[in-house]
């Protein structure tokens, strides 16, 4: 058992090898709030010696790492890239082969449109040890941070990851008959760009205009917002919204239950927390 003890207030215990130079750990950093962190990814990074990630993690992630870590940015938006996977990969064997312990940090989970499976398949051809430490997608952060699950007994007995866009931005081309039936929530990752199409295929595959559609922006961070509206309005919505990547579209009854569930939840920060039990103990 490796004990691993990183801060004043931070301590814990996990069975896991520490990081050996010449070894990358491809880790999922979660869908922005540095508290969606998993202790695992915490440990690894707080052990590496350059650190390779993506747009989509927080700067207060980032903070968690070693001091003199050396970061690499290897950021990816649609149509813009500003390393091509394959440089990407190249430079994850590259710091590897010198010695260093390597940490591929990606927003969300790197095995879900996080192409960690790509990554982890050119490490092996290059004959580099690696680990990978799953992280919370985007899917279900974002949905419980605005109020709605993505199952529910009585709304959705199955839900579906899809990839709004295609590689190489080819057509998006989907299974859009087993992605319109009821009872059923899909959840469009990085779809902005095509919500035109995804709204016509579902609509043209049967399900009606009025089925509801929430759009989640930037979840689980500060500057989170969300919409809900329906498959009929959703582009209209989109445009009203001025509604930016990162954007899931999740389409299904469960986005509705978000007006009853999301006033419900508390939404307190330390400081809110503490300003309150001060008030309870002037009472």
């Amino acid at each position: 058992m490796t004990i691993h003890s990183h801060s004043r207030h931070l301590s814990f215990a996990l069975d896991e090898a520490p990081l050996a130079p010449g070894e990358v750990a491809i880790v999922g950093a979660g869908p922005g709030d540095p508290g969606l962190l998993t202790l695992r990814a915490l440990s690894l990074l707080q052990q590496a010696d350059c650190l390779v990630f993506d747009r989509l993690v927080s700067q207060q992630v980032l903070a968690m790492a070693r001091p003199e870590a050396k970061r690499y940015y290897v950021g990816k938006a649609s149509s813009h890239h500003s390393l091509p996977q394959e440089e990407t990969n190249a430079l994850l064997a590259k710091l590897a082969r010198e010695g260093r312990r390597v940490l591929r940090l990606k927003g969300g989970d790197p095995y879900i449109f996080g192409r960690g499976g790509e990554e982890a398949e050119h490490l092996i051809e290059c004959g580099i040890g690696f680990r990978v430490v799953p992280g919370i997608t985007s899917a279900s952060g974002c949905s419980s941070y605005a109020g709605f699950p993505l199952t529910h007994r009585d709304h959705a007995q199955s839900v579906t990851f899809v990839t709004g866009h295609a590689k190489a931005d080819g057509e998006l081309a989907l299974n859009w008959s087993a992605l319109a039936v009821p009872h059923h929530t899909a959840v469009f990752y990085m779809g902005l760009a095509n919500a035109a199409l995804i709204s016509r295929e579902l609509q043209r595959h049967g399900l009606p205009a009025e089925h509801p559609v929430a759009l989640v922006e930037r979840g689980t961070t500060p500057e989170q917002r969300h919409v809900l509206t329906t498959l009929g309005d959703l582009e209209e919505a989109i445009e009203r919204e001025a509604l930016k990547p990162p954007t899931l579209i999740v389409v299904g009854d469960v986005v509705r239950l978000a007006d009853t569930l999301a006033p419900g939840m508390t939404r307190l920060t330390r400081h809110d927390a503490e300003s309150l039990d001060a008030r309870r103990l002037a009472l």
